[in-house]
């Protein structure tokens, strides 16, 4: 089983639950209505890599691309949260990568299918270490940012998220429970594109961390 360093504890990873379209300039860049509630999907706990681990580009995709996130640690059970709870329930933050296959995904949403297939494939899903709440509470002015080769791809703040951390947790705790080793992965910024084999990612999160993986 998959796990986390967290407040010097090992902490079994649960579900990871993830936000799509949680910045206006991505969802538009997409052609995606701006949506009046989180968008939730989900991946397992088997996709999910580290630091120094690379990500595989599955043969059957011609178009897989990087999406930089800031990622939550889910600390304690909480279900249907107040703004209270919701934000208790909050252990730490980590640099995340949501890999989506993008030409899956529009193929899929064409025919009118659910799109996991786009968004769950081994290695689809990285996070840097994690940083305790009690060290760092977020402001929302952190820049979060995204280059490939050295190339800058994603720039913006988490401020510009449309649904907050706390919003986030109260509106999944609303419709299932959370629990301790959960992530929540809490959307990307514009400037999504397309990675090959042998590039190399670097993610990071002002105050927060850095995650550099490869592709092969």
């Amino acid at each position: 089983m998959k796990s986390i360093e967290l407040n010097n504890e090992k902490v079994s990873i649960g579900k990871i639950v993830c936000v799509g379209r949680n910045y206006v300039a991505h969802a538009e860049e997409l052609g995606n209505e701006v949506p009046e509630f989180p968008i939730i999907f989900l991946k397992p706990a088997s996709v999910l890599i580290g630091q120094g681990e690379k990500i595989i580009h599955p043969s059957y995709s011609n178009d897989m691309q990087h999406e930089v996130e800031l990622v939550l640690a889910i600390g304690e059970t909480v279900k249907d949260a107040d703004d209270k709870a919701a934000a208790d329930s909050i252990a730490g933050y980590a640099v995340g990568l949501d890999m989506t296959l993008r030409d899956i995904q529009s193929e899929l949403k064409r025919k009118g299918h659910p799109w996991t297939l786009a968004k769950v494939f081994d290695t689809s899903a990285a996070v840097s270490e994690f940083v305790s709440k009690e060290n760092y509470e977020l402001t929302g002015n952190e820049k979060i940012m995204l280059s490939v080769n050295g190339e800058p791809r994603q720039n913006s703040t988490l401020n510009k998220m449309i649904f907050s951390p706390v919003d986030i947790v109260k509106y999944i705790s609303g419709k299932m429970t959370l629990e301790k080793g959960d992530l929540i992965f809490t959307g990307t910024p514009e400037g999504v594109g397309k990675v090959s084999r042998g590039d190399r990612i670097k993610a990071e999160i002002e105050n927060i961390g850095i995650l550099t993986v490869d592709v092969i």
